[in-house]
């Protein structure tokens, strides 16, 4: 069974930083997209798997999934929300 990949319109890669620089950075990346557009973000297992989406929910973004890598790196999609 293949797992199709989402469509998404940018992708960051925050495995090389720690909290609190994870979703800083993560942020900067959909502060630049449009309301509607999709942020891939891969990130390590741990404080930024429980972190990075709840900061994300909290901004009125919309989690749409969330994908084990099987490497230790999760990637999470998240599209961007309305602008306040």
């Amino acid at each position: 069974m293949s797992q199709t990949e989402l469509e998404f319109d940018e992708f960051v890669d925050i495995t090389d930083v720690v909290c609190p620089i994870t979703f800083v950075k993560a942020k900067v990346a959909i502060d630049e997209l449009d309301a509607g557009q999709v942020l891939a973000i891969r990130m390590n297992d741990g404080e930024p798997v429980q972190n990075v989406p709840r900061s994300f929910k909290d901004e009125g973004h919309k989690i749409i999934k969330l994908t084990d890598g099987e490497d230790g790196t999760y990637t999470l999609y998240v599209k961007k929300g309305e602008e306040a």
